[in-house]
C-alpha cells in the first residue's frame, strides 16, 4: 500500500474558482485529500459548517457530490463544471451564497477560543472564515515547524 502525506487544506473559504463560489475550493481540496486517505486529522472531509452550506446553497448532494469526487478524482475545473451541471449556480445564489460564508460567525465562546489558542488580539474577530484560517496556518506551523 502506498503512503501518504497528510495535508492541512490550507485554502481559505473565501477563496472561489472561476465560478466565483466562495468555499468551493476548499470543498474540493479536502474532498481530494481525503479520497487519497492524505486529509489531515482532525479535519472533516465533508462536514456541517460551511461545507454543508456550501452544498445547500448550490443545491448540491452531499453523498453524491462525495461520491463523485471518490470515484472520478476530477481536477478543480472538472469539479467546477460537474456543480455546474449538477447545481444551482446562477449569479444570484451564488452571491446568496457568498454574503453568508462570509457573514459567519462562531458562538462566543468558540471564537473566544480559537482567539485564545492562535493568539489573535482583539475581541472583535469573530467571523468564521478569519477564524479557521489562522487555525490552518497555526496547524502547518505546529506540524512543520515545530515537529
Amino acid at each position: 500500500m502506498k503512503s501518504h502525506e497528510v495535508i492541512v487544506p490550507a485554502i481559505s473559504s473565501d477563496t472561489a474558482g472561476p465560478l466565483g463560489a466562495v468555499h468551493l475550493p476548499r470543498l474540493w481540496l479536502k474532498l481530494t485529500l481525503a479520497s487519497a486517505g492524505s486529509l489531515a486529522e482532525g479535519y472533516d472531509e465533508c462536514g456541517t459548517g460551511f461545507d454543508a452550506m456550501t452544498l445547500a446553497a448550490l443545491g448540491l448532494d452531499r453523498a453524491q457530490t462525495i461520491a463523485f469526487v471518490r470515484s472520478e478524482r476530477p481536477t478543480y475545473m472538472e469539479f467546477e463544471e460537474w456543480v455546474t451541471r449538477n447545481g444551482k449556480t446562477d449569479r444570484a445564489t451564488i452571491e446568496r451564497h457568498n454574503a453568508a460564508i462570509r457573514a459567519y460567525h462562531h458562538g462566543a465562546d468558540l471564537a473566544a477560543q480559537m482567539r485564545s489558542a492562535s493568539k489573535i488580539k482583539g475581541e472583535d474577530i469573530a467571523d468564521a472564515v478569519t477564524l479557521n484560517t489562522i487555525e490552518d496556518l497555526d496547524e502547518i506551523y505546529r506540524r512543520v515547524v515545530q515537529s
